[in-house]
């Protein structure tokens, strides 16, 4: 799939941004040069000052906010999450294969939070498509949120295996690929949150699903290794495990009429993302999304594996009418 890449914003604020922030650096270097030495907090003081004085803070917050980097982001979770960190005032590079839902999401964020974002319409499960990811994001993002990803439903034999492939590629290797490419720029600058979109599925194995389950226990492990990798450098790792949630994810995943999607109600993408966002900023290494899952998640652990292996493949199977 050919990569479509284009930016968004008004040139008129690019440049009133850039004035502003001249202003404020000339500003606070003259009253530094006043103070000398020892004189932190009158710094701070005046630095506030100066930023609160002057026209168009908005925009000098959501330049002095940095950059999230979020795959996945034309639909779901990955999409709202979009939304909030526009709203805290961080550009964005959004990454997805959809350009239509990529643009329109674009124009409702630049126009509501005057804030520069990048869309890349590209396969990211392709090493193009990546290519087109990288080359387009010109500084070390803030934030990384890998959130693209997809899964399947069928006995592991009868499924296409071209669609397997892809959801391997996707869902690991592109994953893997994008925290390798950002990561060391990220420990370099001392500073960074990773947010990992994997499941509750990551926990036990999901025969029915089995690729799409395995997948998601390499997110959790690569995630949770990555946690204690990157101690000391200022760069978590949080991995987000929510049950069904309100996406478009059963249909792509052909179990529309599976009863684990068809009788449950899903969580509300808004309400995960939310979540997600504040327990990334947090640094939390796992997130569980809603107290049944945390409970079910525990009766997984205690429970004989076998038995486990049975339950899911009955729930799984189970097909409404």
């Amino acid at each position: 799939m050919r990569a479509g890449i284009s930016v968004r914003g008004n040139e008129k604020d690019v440049l009133a941004e850039k004035c502003l922030i001249d202003q404020c650096n000339c500003f606070r270097q003259a009253e530094v040069a006043k103070l000398g030495k020892g004189a932190g907090l009158r710094i701070l003081f005046l630095a506030i000052l100066g930023f609160e004085s002057l026209p168009l803070h908005h925009h000098v917050v959501s330049f002095m906010k940095g950059l999230a980097v979020i795959t996945g982001a034309s639909g779901g979770i990955g999409k709202e999450i979009a939304r909030i960190l526009a709203s805290e005032g961080y550009d964005l590079v959004i990454a997805a294969r959809s350009e239509g839902k990529l643009r329109e999401l674009s124009e409702e964020l630049s126009s509501a939070h005057h804030i520069s974002i990048t869309e890349v319409a590209a396969d990211l499960s392709t090493e193009e498509g990546r290519k087109a990811l990288f080359d387009m994001t010109q500084q070390t993002p803030d934030i990384l949120v890998n959130n693209a990803g997809f899964g399947d439903y069928g006995p592991f034999a009868d499924c296409p295996w071209e669609k397997q492939d892809e959801m391997i590629r996707l869902n690991m290797l592109a994953l893997s690929h994008i925290t390798h490419h950002f990561l060391p720029d990220m420990i370099s600058a001392g500073s960074g949150r990773i947010l990992n979109v994997a499941s509750v599925a990551a926990f036990e194995p999901g025969p029915l699903m089995s690729v799409y389950y395995a997948s998601k226990a390499y997110v959790l492990s690569l995630s949770e290794a990555l946690t204690v990798e990157l101690k000391g450098t200022g760069v978590t790792v949080t991995a987000l495990c929510p049950g069904p949630v309100n996406t478009g994810f059963s249909k792509a995943a052909n179990a529309e009429d599976v009863s684990l999607f068809k009788k449950s109600s899903g969580a509300d993408a808004a309400k995960v993302a939310e979540f997600a966002v504040r327990k990334m900023h947090k640094g939390k290494p796992i997130a569980v999304y809603g107290m049944l899952f945390k409970v079910s998640l525990f009766f997984v652990k205690i429970l004989p594996r076998a038995l486990v292996r049975r339950l899911i493949y009955r729930i799984q199977k189970s097909r409404t009418r």
